[in-house]
């Protein structure tokens, strides 16, 4: 690019005073190598500032200049398809991204500091007087594409949060939102057009995720908020203007829309504001409840958007929250507009989210709403109804058992109809995954439901062979989300045929989707062991299915995962499966004879021959001594990478092998040559449990934490202020504190404080997570369950107290090259241990009714004056 960048500049260059549509498709070409280039990195060795100056200057030129009249000849919706608006297109794409990725000091990252502080006073004056006059051209009826309108707005977006362009913004930020702002935010012709010839793709636009980041009514909304969040006086002024509008009686029913739509934008501020808190019973009583009468669909629609915006606030009378909750609830059951409904059906859900009040008013109309909710999904297939109805049932569970069934049944022949006219669309594929996490959000809040369960079985087990057997791989990972919960707390003998379809399935074409399989798995070997015993196919499909993935070319991630998968069976089956041991740890065993290249896999390996040492060791080595050499690379691996073992499952996996290898009554050779190096890797495993127990009580005290605030919105910046971003000490202080009482209630002392990263630490480890625990700890095993008798503390000080006594040469040979430090390592073990014993008792004896003191005969007389502690 040092050669090719300068000639692109002087093609550019030659070709800006030709305006041609070949020449300009030329021109275009060249802002977008240009735009690939600098995306996402600044060449800063590359560009200098001059020829960076060269390329804005460009970018600008080519903003501004006017466009011949063949670009405005043809219908505004292929307008945008022609070079000359595509041209423009680019140019702005590349300067919004210069400014917000490099030139906007307090929000860029450290390399870019220096070149933000040049960028911004020298193109910030220029950059925003084109603009501007771009918006004033739109503002006095000149066409201008969306997506450049987006991108404008965006750069004026960026600009609000620094002083020096705000400065030149200020003057002119109330025209821009009353003649650029407020007729993009309000209802347009396109608008009704689509409203009423095909309200269906109406309600797509409006609800299309993909939409927001194109769409100049999105930018609109932002820049509006960001002005008055962040500027004095910008809130008061657009406030006026709003309430002007809808006090107007002159005022037409689409700018009545776009006074409300700017309204519910600001909402969040407003609400953390006490002048227009106060006012907000009034605002909905005069200007928004009516319009769920107006006979105009749209402004029923707005009405109910504002509900769903202002859902948070609190209601000064109940009554007129009653009268939001009864005006939601009728539009969505007899509104004849579809996309009223939808709107309600989103407003229904707010509410249901922020007013408890609002249960009891919307219980006895439950049932009709979500068969009507039923209704909208089928004909919408809309996601977010999806979501509504997730609510409703999270919400109402009780009062819809009754028709838990058909509203499942409802949500399979919705997705099955989904299915067969899918065209491979991300929007029906959004769909159809809503249907499905509906389908589990049923499930899920019927669990205690037993009987409800069995029922919704059958119907769901239609949607999951349905996509099973007709190989529809983007829905593997929902379905078998689906199949997790139906195998969570039983096992029925059509979900063991379940089983049976997803091993066919993973033989055919699945092994891609192994790791989607690992939760279902888990379950069919940790919830019903005896009946996965039972029959030793399912042991078979099992060593198959993780013999696939070991012994092909999948990846280090799926291998991992099957490796894990290996372990679950031989501690979750200990004792049960002696004949299928060897198999497991030949497996295991021959894959660490070849290349490994991450420590992970490698631990995982070597975690299944751990699991096997822990349950049975003699079965364990009678297989090692077949592989030649094998049993002295193995303890030589293991003690090698103790330190590659994370999280509380695998270090606590691996202290307790340790203590079942050095207890053996035959030591194997390559364990006395290694013996020196034992206790430091026990003492270092044991340092990483201590920090993994203190992550975890500090996790636990983090959930905990209320994040909500109440009280006046942060304060908004002065004119001479610039946005910058920061982090609060005193919170992380806060939970360092916590998280110390939490570890020492549950028998595990924290000595740890938490303090914020600092941005010039050299020696910073960006992969280093506080808790170190892997994705595959999530899958436990018995020596995870909380009321697990096996405490691997306790586990290490019983079997060095009983080597010192009864092998004291050996017991020596481990210890006899120890540090003093890590003899005082030692004996904080033991003394943890210790602490851990009891409180252990301690619980042991609260759970059976607590303490029971033995009645001893009480003295009459007591002296305390001279009494002494024994």
């Amino acid at each position: 690019m040092n050669l090719l960048l300068p000639q692109l500049h002087q093609l550019v260059i030659r070709l800006l005073p030709d305006n041609s549509e070949q020449s300009v498709l030329l021109q275009k070409e060249g802002l977008k190598v240009y735009f690939a280039l600098t995306q996402y990195v600044l060449p800063l060795d590359l560009i200098s500032k001059e020829a960076f100056a060269q390329w804005m200057e460009i970018c600008r030129q080519v903003i501004e200049r006017s466009v011949p009249p063949a670009a405005l000849q043809p219908d505004e919706d292929e307008r945008p398809d022609l070079p000359w608006w595509k041209c423009k297109k680019w140019a702005l794409h590349i300067i919004y991204r210069m400014f917000e990725r490099y030139g906007s000091p307090g929000h860029v990252t450290k390399e870019y500091n220096n070149f933000a502080e040049w960028y911004l006073p020298t193109f910030s004056n220029g950059i925003l007087e084109v603009l501007l006059r771009q918006l004033d051209s739109f503002r006095g009826g000149n066409w201008l594409p969306p997506r450049c309108l987006q991108q404008t707005l965006n750069y004026l977006n960026q600009a609000v949060s620094h002083s020096l362009t705000w400065k030149i913004l200020k003057p002119h930020m109330s025209a821009v939102i009353q003649d650029v702002l407020f007729p993009l935010m309000s209802y347009s012709a396109e608008d009704h057009e689509r409203w009423t010839v095909d309200p269906h793709e109406y309600i797509r636009v409006k609800f299309d995720v993909f939409e927001d980041f194109v769409s100049p009514v999105n930018a609109a909304q932002t820049l509006l908020h960001s002005a008055c969040k962040k500027r004095k006086e910008m809130l008061q002024k657009t406030m006026m203007f709003l309430t002007q509008v809808l006090t107007n009686a002159q005022t037409e029913a689409s700018q009545k829309d776009g006074a409300l739509h700017m309204v519910g934008s600001l909402a969040d501020i407003l609400l953390k504001k006490k002048l227009y808190r106060e006012q907000l019973d009034q605002l909905f009583i005069k200007y928004v409840f009516p319009e769920f009468n107006s006979d105009r669909g749209h402004m029923r629609a707005r009405a109910c958007w504002v509900l769903h915006y202002f859902a948070e606030y609190q209601f000064k009378q109940e009554n007129v929250l009653v009268e939001a909750i009864n005006l939601t609830v009728r539009s969505l059951l007899y509104d004849k507009d579809l996309p009223v409904k939808v709107e309600a059906a989103i407003a229904l859900q707010s509410l249901l989210n922020y007013q408890a009040k609002s249960h009891k008013y919307v219980e006895q109309q439950v049932k009709e709403i979500a068969l009507e909710l039923l209704s909208i999904i089928r004909e919408t297939e809309n996601e977010d109804v999806t979501g509504v109805m997730q609510k409703l049932v999270c919400v109402y569970t009780q009062h819809l058992v009754p028709i838990a069934v058909e509203i499942c049944q409802h949500l399979a022949t919705t997705f099955t109809q989904v299915l067969d006219t899918d065209e491979g669309s991300d929007e029906k594929a959004i769909t159809a995954m809503g249907l499905l996490n509906t389908i589990e959000t049923l499930l899920t809040v019927m669990e205690e439901q037993s009987e409800i369960v069995n029922l919704l079985e059958p119907t769901v087990l239609q949607v999951v062979a349905n996509v099973l057997q007709n190989g529809v791989h983007e829905f593997y990972e929902e379905v078998l989300a689906l199949v997790y919960d139906l195998t969570s707390k039983q096992i029925s003998a059509d979900m063991w045929k379940v089983f049976e379809l997803i091993y066919q399935v993973f033989m055919k074409n699945g092994m891609d989707h192994f790791t989607d399989m690992m939760p279902v798995l888990h379950n069919y070997i940790t919830v019903d062991t005896n009946a996965f015993l039972s029959d030793e196919k399912r042991l078979l499909a099992i060593y198959n299915m993780c013999k696939e993935i070991l012994n092909k070319d999948c990846g280090e991630d799926p291998e991992s995962h099957a490796a894990k998968l290996l372990e679950i069976v031989l501690l979750q089956c200990r004792g049960k499966i002696d004949q299928a041991v060897p198999m497991l740890v030949e497996l295991a065993a021959s894959r660490l004879l070849r290349e490994v290249k991450t420590s992970e896999l490698r631990t995982m390996c070597l975690q299944v021959l751990i699991a096997a040492l822990y349950y049975n060791p003699q079965l364990l080595f009678s297989v090692l001594e077949k592989m030649p050499d094998f049993t002295n690379h193995f303890i030589k691996q293991w003690l090698h990478d103790a330190d590659c073992f994370l999280g509380i499952h695998d270090r606590k996996l691996c202290v307790l092998g340790l203590c079942t290898l050095i207890s053996l009554p035959n030591k194997p050779v390559p364990l006395v040559e290694m013996a020196p190096k034992i206790v430091p890797s026990l003492i270092l495993l044991f340092d990483g449990l201590k920090r993994a127990y203190a992550s975890k009580a500090l996790e636990n005290v983090e959930e905990e934490e209320s994040d909500s605030s109440d009280g006046e919105i942060e304060e908004v910046l002065s004119s001479d202020e610039d946005e910058i971003d920061d982090q609060d000490q005193d919170y992380l202080e806060s939970l360092s504190r916590k998280a110390v009482g939490a570890g020492n209630a549950a028998g595990m002392p924290i000595n740890a404080t938490i303090h914020d990263i600092d941005d010039d630490s050299e020696d910073e480890d960006s992969d280093y997570k506080a808790n170190e625990e892997t994705l595959l700890e999530a899958y436990t095993t018995p020596l995870d369950e909380e009321n697990c008798e096996i405490d691997e503390f306790m586990a290490f000080k019983d079997v060095m107290r009983r080597l010192e006594t009864t092998e004291r040469d050996w017991y020596s040979q481990l210890i006899s090259c120890l540090t003093e430090e890590q003899k005082k390592a030692l004996m904080d073990i033991s003394v943890l241990a210790d602490q851990r014993r009891a409180f252990r008792e301690s619980k042991r004896i609260e759970q059976q009714g607590g303490y029971i003191f033995t009645q001893q005969t009480v003295p009459t007389t007591f002296k305390f004056g001279n009494a002494t502690l024994g």
